[in-house]
């Protein structure tokens, strides 16, 4: 079994690599274009989270899904990820809701509070930032 997924190793990567900047990718993409789901816009964002949030989530996608710049743009994604988390997810803790029967503790676990998402794609951007770019990307296409 294990040859068998060694064999497949820079493959996952790259499908991991790929997927995970598409899904960000399109993150940004619906701040800013407001597909593909209506509602959603950056008109009502904090300013630092329409002047640097969602740049970031579009073009960070997009680096890491095509594969160029890839570190310093999934070390980036990964940051914003990360403050996300803290921000939208985590404050939950410091300031619950009036109607709220959860702990402390308990609305700082992510499936609590609902930041899941955050969380993995913290972790996932930086797992690739700390790869780069890796197999059917344009940075392996530009050192050939």
């Amino acid at each position: 079994m294990d040859n068998l997924l060694k064999k497949y190793e820079e493959h996952a990567y790259a499908l991991l690599r790929m997927v995970t900047g598409f899904l960000l990718l399109f993150h940004g993409a619906n701040y800013i274009l407001g597909w593909p789901i209506d509602g959603r816009s950056w008109s009502g964002a904090a300013w630092y989270m329409a002047y640097f949030g969602v740049p970031i989530l579009f073009l960070g996608g997009l680096f890491t899904c095509i594969g160029i710049f890839t570190r310093p743009a999934a070390f980036l994604a990964s940051g914003m990820m990360a403050f996300a988390y803290w921000m939208a997810y985590g404050s939950k803790a410091f300031s619950p809701p009036a109607d709220s029967t959860n702990s402390f503790i308990e609305l700082m676990l992510p499936i609590v509070n609902k930041g899941e998402l955050s969380v993995m794609f913290c972790l996932a951007f930086l797992y690739i930032a700390t790869r780069g770019d890796g197999i059917w990307s344009v940075g392996a296409m530009r050192k050939k």
